[in-house]
C-alpha cells in the first residue's frame, strides 16, 4: 500500500490474511458458488451496466465473487488491505485478463473519483471502524447513477428475542476465539463448524423435508451448503477480531447519507443485502 489509512483495524486486516491463505476456496464447487452468488446478487442491475464496464470488488478477498462477476464486465478492480488476501485473489482469478488488483484500503484505492460504472462489497465493511466512512469511500468512486451492492451483518431486528440471545451467548465464544493465534483459531472455528453449524444445519433440512419451515431456525441458511462453506463462514464469525452489526433502517441512513439511492433490500438470507445508486 502506497499510503495509510486511519480506517482500519490491523488485527482485523491480518485474520482476514490468514483466513484466505489457508481457506482459499478453490475446493468450492462451481455450483455452490454461482448459488451463493445469486444470494448476494439477486437484486443487482446487471443489464443497467453499460458496455465494458468497469467497476471494483471492495475487499474481494479469494475473489469468489470476483470469479463470477469479471466474466460479466469488461474490468474488474479488486481490492483489499490484506496482502496475503490479494495473492490469493491474483492465483484464483490467474485466467482472467480483465481483473487489475489493488493493495489498498477503502480511503487509499487508487481509483479515479465518479469513475466507476459499478462497485460491491460484500461481508467487508461491517469489519472497518467506521463503516459509515467506507461506504463514503466506496460511492465516490461511482459514476452518477452507478448501482453499489452492499451487504453488512444484521442486528437480527428481524428476529425474535430468543434469536438474539442465542446470538450473545455465541459472542462469548468468538472473543476468546478471535485473540487465538492463527492455527489455533483455524482449529477452533473449524470444531464450531462441525459441532454447531453442521447439526444445526442438517438439523434445518431434515426438518424441511418434513414439511416444517425452518427459515427461523438458526444457521439454517447453511441446510444445503456444503462443510466447506460452513467453515469459512465459522472462520469468518468467530475469527474476526472486529465484528459490527446494524439494522436495515440504519443501512439505509448510511446508504443516503453517502449519496446512494434508490434503495432495496433482499427479504431473503443472508441478511442484510442492499443495492442503491449513486445519486
Amino acid at each position: 500500500m502506497s499510503q495509510s489509512s486511519s480506517n482500519v483495524d490491523p488485527r482485523t486486516v491480518d485474520s482476514f490474511g490468514h483466513e484466505w491463505s489457508s481457506h482459499d476456496q478453490s475446493d468450492l464447487s462451481a455450483e455452490e458458488k454461482q448459488q451463493i452468488f445469486s444470494d448476494y446478487f439477486s437484486q443487482f442491475p446487471w443489464d443497467s451496466l453499460p458496455d465494458k464496464s468497469e467497476g471494483f470488488d471492495m475487499g474481494c478477498g479469494s475473489g469468489r465473487w470476483a470469479s463470477v462477476t469479471a466474466p460479466r464486465v469488461g474490468t474488474l478492480n479488486c481490492i483489499d488491505a490484506a496482502a496475503e488476501a490479494l495473492k490469493v485473489a491474483q492465483r484464483n482469478l490467474a485466467d482472467m485478463p480483465n481483473v487489475r488488483f489493488h493493495h489498498a484500503t477503502t480511503d487509499t484505492a487508487p481509483l479515479e473519483n465518479g469513475s466507476q460504472d459499478f462497485g460491491y462489497s460484500l461481508g467487508v465493511l461491517h469489519h472497518i471502524p467506521d463503516t459509515q466512512s467506507a461506504l463514503a469511500d466506496c460511492t465516490r468512486l461511482l459514476k452518477p447513477g452507478a448501482p453499489f451492492l452492499l451487504y453488512l451483518y444484521y442486528r437480527f431486528d428481524n428476529r425474535p428475542a430468543w434469536f438474539r440471545a442465542v446470538w450473545k451467548t455465541s459472542e462469548v465464544l468468538r472473543s476468546g476465539i478471535s485473540r487465538m493465534p492463527a492455527g489455533l483459531k483455524n482449529a477452533a472455528t473449524d470444531i464450531a463448524a462441525a459441532s454447531i453449524y453442521f447439526p444445526l444445519a442438517r438439523g434445518a433440512a431434515a426438518a424441511e423435508k418434513l414439511g416444517a419451515k425452518v427459515e427461523s431456525f438458526p444457521l439454517a441458511y447453511y441446510r444445503d451448503k456444503s462443510f466447506l462453506t460452513m467453515r469459512t463462514d465459522s472462520r469468518d464469525r468467530f475469527g474476526t477480531p472486529l465484528e459490527q452489526r446494524f439494522t436495515r433502517q440504519e443501512i439505509t441512513a448510511m446508504m443516503t447519507a453517502c449519496g446512494l439511492e434508490n434503495i432495496t433490500f433482499s427479504d431473503n438470507m443472508p441478511y442484510w443485502v442492499a443495492v442503491g445508486t449513486k445519486a
